[in-house]
């Protein structure tokens, strides 16, 4: 058919989250969208105080394209600026609030940020981040009741005062218009800064909503950093389907159960880490909830008991695999019904799979990391996860590099090695770095933790290469212990023995704990500098 039909207005507009705002204000204006402590702010003050943001940011000489970085943990004020800053046609940079001052200092001098957005917390750190900034951006300090050092700063709600309440809600023109800004872990160089889109930020919120189960009955709390990834873009997500965010300033088990309890909390997302600090939780800590509570996570499969506990606990897991490149969330581990009356062994080995594509992402696999080539989906053929979708990114600012060696052959390259099984579904099998190869045979440390996992007096582990001069690497562990529980390197190796091949039992067991991320991702390039040093 020879078409010739143009677009408009009505029937074209470009994809932006900021639409969810707009929306949820129509339609839910007197509904709690975000509790914060005793503060309880509507879906109506929500998108004025949004619109306000807006319009203080292009008074301020904020233009479209320009950054906006904040330094602010899961407050209200967080949730705004992910509306309030695309509003403005400008692109938010959130920093990962446990950054040192240089880091700090380099993201701000390599986006070019135009204003910062701070908690007063931060303060200190970021006088000195900001000090060796060629053009400094403009600071605005919001005082959210915990102390900090002085700076000299506009107060955020004498900011927001001057900003139009009916400040238009306007997608960009162009879709492709970045709305964000996020700076990857630099673990050998300096960070690199992922710029994602309107559109890929509009369909991942849209995949997850749908993918998670979010309606507007949902309570989302808010474990999971909002500087990471978005927060996997639940920030719009929840404003989709008009559900209600409670905030978190920081993770604490004791007061997550406290906000479960209190508010009836339906959903949150969070790294392993804090599965494991949940479980934990001193028996005084706890408090009983009657519904059960979704919870997703990402990183490492969670170990079977870990799922046990959780389950216990009230909790259903759902096991996600993503990265900054790709909005958060890419793959979950899709539930197939007639597998409910699984033992629990059998569910944790199907949960250890990432899964298949969420239904706004438009293809993953597994391919060949010389020839490019799609694997053979038989569970055991090793290769490199792609993604490709309006849910990848954009690509690395100012990177071009980075951006070759990424983009290749019409796929993202995440890094990651994984299988392909017969039903379709994508098994992390290992970062490409984190593979132990010992007398040329691969060894996942993936498996290798499962197995310590599973080891009565292990809390957390994570398995790195320890150069051998026999076999070229072998695997060592890195261990924490239950509060408590006593055992030695000989009961591990013996206990990984017991269920793995002899060749990938650890050989080295190191007992402390482990260095993470701000988001509870195990450092392990910082196990394998310990090994390196000493």
């Amino acid at each position: 058919m020879e078409d010739d039909l143009p677009r408009n207005g009505a029937n074209h507009v470009p994809l932006s989250p900021v639409s969810f705002l707009a929306r949820a204000a129509r339609i839910w204006p007197g509904r709690t969208a975000i509790i914060h402590g005793e503060r309880r702010i509507t879906y109506a003050e929500y998108a004025e105080r949004s619109r306000r943001l807006a319009s203080a940011l292009r008074r301020a000489g904020v233009a479209p394209g320009e950054v906006v970085a904040a330094l602010l943990p899961n407050i209200p004020q967080m949730l705004e600026a992910h509306m309030g800053v695309p509003m403005a046609h400008a692109v938010l940079c959130p920093i990962n609030t446990r950054l040192d001052a240089a880091t700090v200092r380099f993201i701000l001098g390599h986006s070019g940020a135009k204003v910062l957005l701070l908690d007063r917390e931060y303060a200190a750190v970021a006088t000195v981040a900001l000090n060796g900034v060629t053009n400094p951006p403009r600071v605005v300090v919001v005082d959210d009741g915990v102390e900090g050092a002085a700076i000299d700063a506009v107060p955020y709600e004498e900011f927001l005062a001057t900003g139009d309440p009916a400040f238009a809600i306007e997608p960009p023109r162009d879709e492709w218009a970045a709305i964000s800004l996020s700076y990857t872990s630099g673990t050998t160089g300096d960070p690199k800064g992922v710029v994602v889109h309107h559109r890929g930020a509009y369909l991942n919120a849209c995949g997850n909503a749908l993918s998670f189960g979010l309606s507007p009955r949902s309570v989302y709390l808010w474990t999971l950093p909002m500087f990471h990834c978005n927060g996997w873009t639940y920030t719009w997500a929840v404003t989709l389907q008009g559900g209600t965010h409670v905030c978190l300033r920081r993770v604490d088990p004791a007061r997550i159960f406290v906000l479960i309890a209190e508010h009836g909390a339906t959903h949150l997302c969070a790294a392993p880490v804090v599965l494991t600090m949940l479980i934990h939780a001193p028996e005084d800590q706890r408090r009983s909830f009657p519904h059960r509570v979704g919870i997703a996570t990402g990183g490492a499969a969670p170990p079977s008991p870990v799922i046990a506990a959780m389950e216990r606990l009230g909790f259903d897991v759902t096991h996600l695999y993503g990265l900054t490149e790709c909005y958060g969330p890419s793959l979950l581990c899709a539930w197939q019904p007639e597998l409910a009356n699984l033992a629990l062994p059998d569910k944790a080995a199907f949960m250890a799979r990432q899964g298949v594509p969420l239904p706004t992402l438009e293809d993953a696999t597994v391919i060949d990391t010389d020839t490019g080539a799609r694997v053979p989906p038989d569970g055991t053929t090793l290769g490199e996860i792609a993604l490709r979708g309006n849910t990848v990114m954009k690509g690395y600012l100012r990177n071009p590099g980075a951006n070759e060696a990424t983009f290749r052959d019409g796929w993202f390259r995440t890094g990651d090695l994984g299988v392909l099984h017969p039903d379709g579904y994508i098994e992390v099998k290992d970062r490409a770095k984190d593979i132990v190869i010992s007398g040329g045979e691969n060894i996942s440390s993936l498996e290798v933790e499962e197995a310590l996992y599973r080891h009565p007096d292990v809390m957390e582990a994570a398995v790195v290469a320890h150069p051998d001069a026999k076999w070229g690497e072998v695997p060592h562990a890195f261990v924490t212990l239950k509060p408590g529980a006593a055992t030695t390197e000989a009961e591990i190796i013996a206990h990984c023995r017991a269920t793995l091949a002899h060749f990938k039992a650890p050989r080295h067991v190191t007992f402390g704990e482990l260095p993470k991320t701000a988001t509870g991702k195990i450092q392990k390039f910082e196990l394998r500098r310990s090994l390196a040093s000493g």
